[in-house]
């Protein structure tokens, strides 16, 4: 992309103010001002301040108004710190240049609705219908229609021949039957949607709920919050009290079951705006505000990600759900020490589940404390309905095996391997684990046969696999498989000291020290020790 007017103009007096903090005196005062402010929101940008970068793009905007690339700049970091103003204003900016990617129609749309702006709202919907995210306007249509006290059937109709409008149309026609009265329509159409093994969701019921509740009939909403789930139980408390059948209703809702569907794909910068334009139409939806911290975090927003999930209030039903977010940031940004106490306080409630307590084995592994991680992962097996699955054992043998009890370790890595026969990753770990013990070689060798099959391009794997050739006396065989992990993985400890290993074996000593030493870069304590030695004197 060409830089823009700011940059091309500026360039090398930003650069000076970057470097040198100097003040740019000799600048013309528009370019100058709008340098300045430049540079202070790519510091604060970098530094992962969302606040200060917003405002510093902002006002860099306002001294450069007609500036396309600075306008994308503001419009992301703006839904970042979550300043709809200026991610307006600048959207504003990128649609005039022809250059405003597709989601700011949906932001449009979102302002509109929250500013009673009828006229917008349609112009925006226009932009939204002629872009990639034309599947959204069936539903969106249908809930303007409720709005206008029209019939939403209509338009939720033109969703057939489209797959991704089908699946949302599909979610939102009982709400749409629903918020015009129709509730006697809707109630059967939602038992089907949520009879076990249909497509139906949590958040279906959630909004179902909410319909029934705020339209008076509170006796059809209660039991499809029915049972002792904690969420549940709040939900069936705040019956009523949510916001009134309509488009801001439906919007928020629809966005938000968009930002649900993608939010294992690597799109932060969708899944941010999606969230955001969810919150602004209905700022109390914590649901919402979970997603929106995991976006956050995904897009490197670890500040901002945690000051959003801390506004998640300690009665809110999704409060549980907010502790395990701030976990995973935690965890995400490196800092697992940080998430310990988050964990332990999950694990130990009176109502802690399966998942709990596997998160707090998580995060105790994540310190090291691999005993506590063991007996973390036992809890979750105990709670765990059936036999919990393959790689709860997995973990649970591996944390013990990292606390020294191989003993213990052992059956519990062969039940993983017995639950997930398909699983790379608990072949690989038993029979390397096996290798590196010298017990049951053919056994050993022969899972991470099977493990090389299923993932033949994992490096760990080729590395694990030719060590238990090597270990067998089989170097034919070994050598293309440590080169190859090595190629995979050039800094890695295991592989490149296996390799130096074989090359030894082979009488090539040139290349085993120099593959020594590229291990010893990286290796701890523990390891660096053992290749020192292998470099003062060989095998």
């Amino acid at each position: 992309m060409a830089a823009g007017p700011i940059i091309r103009t500026c360039r090398r007096l930003a650069r000076s103010a970057l470097l040198a903090g100097l003040a740019l005196l000799t600048a013309a005062p528009a370019c100058a001002q709008a340098n300045a402010e430049y540079v202070r929101a790519r510091i604060a940008d970098a530094a992962g301040l969302a606040g200060p970068a917003s405002a510093g793009y902002g006002a860099a905007l306002a001294a450069q108004p007609g500036d396309a690339m600075l306008a994308q700049r503001a419009y992301r970091q703006a839904l970042t710190a979550g300043d709809y103003t200026l991610a307006s204003r600048a959207a504003a900016v990128l649609v005039r240049a022809g250059k405003a990617p597709p989601d700011t129609a949906l932001l449009a749309f979102a302002m509109a609705l929250k500013a009673k702006d009828a006229r917008g709202a349609d112009a925006a919907l226009t932009r939204i219908a002629k872009g990639p995210l034309d599947f959204l306007t069936p539903v969106l249509e249908a809930w303007l229609a409720v709005e206008r006290r029209g019939d939403p059937m209509a338009p939720i109709e033109k969703a057939r021949g489209n797959v991704l409008a089908t699946r949302f149309a599909a979610h939102h026609r009982p709400l749409l039957l629903i918020a015009t009265g129709r509730s006697a329509k809707a109630v059967p159409m939602l038992a089907e949607m949520l009879s076990p093994g249909a497509d139906g969701s949590d958040d279906l019921r959630i909004d179902a709920a909410a319909l029934l509740a705020v339209s008076g009939q509170r006796r059809l909403a209660e039991p499809l919050l029915a049972g002792d789930r904690a969420d549940f139980v709040q939900l069936r408390k705040r019956l009523g009290k949510s916001a009134k059948p309509g488009a801001v209703f439906g919007t928020a809702r629809l966005f938000l079951g968009v930002a649900e569907d993608i939010a294992a794909q690597d799109i932060p910068a969708l899944s941010i705006l999606l969230t955001r334009a969810a919150l602004l139409l209905d700022p109390a939806d914590d649901r919402a505000r979970l997603f929106l911290g995991e976006a956050l975090a995904q897009g490197g927003h670890e500040r901002q990600a945690l000051t959003e999930l801390g506004k998640v209030a300690a009665d809110s039903p999704y409060r549980r759900g907010a502790q395990v977010g701030l976990i995973g940031v935690y965890q995400r940004a490196g800092h697992p020490e940080a998430a310990l106490p988050l964990a332990k306080a999950l694990a130990d409630d009176a109502g802690a589940t399966e998942a709990d307590a596997w998160t707090y084995g998580d995060v105790l592994a994540g310190n090291a404390q691999y005993a506590a991680a063991a007996e973390a992962y036992r809890v979750a097996l105990g709670r765990a309905e059936g036999d919990g699955g393959w790689e709860l054992h997995y973990l649970y043998g591996s944390a013990l095996d990292r606390a020294g009890e191989w003993g213990k370790a052992l059956p519990a890595l062969r039940r993983a391997v017995e639950l997930g026969p398909d699983q790379a990753a608990a072949l690989e770990y038993l029979g390397y684990a096996q290798v590196l013990r010298g017990e049951n070689l053919a056994e050993a060798q022969e899972l991470l046969e099977r493990a090389n099959r299923i993932s033949p391009d994992d490096p760990g794997i080729s590395a694990s696999l030719g060590w238990a050739y090597f270990t067998r006396g089989d170097l034919t065989r070994a050598l293309p498989l440590l080169e190859s992990a090595v190629k995979g993985d050039p800094g890695g400890v295991v592989p490149n000291e296996h390799l130096g290993d074989a090359y030894w074996k082979l009488g090539r000593r040139y290349e085993a020290r120099y593959a020594w030493n590229v291990a010893a870069l990286y290796a701890g304590p523990e390891a660096k020790d053992r290749i020192a030695g292998k470099l003062d004197k060989g095998l």
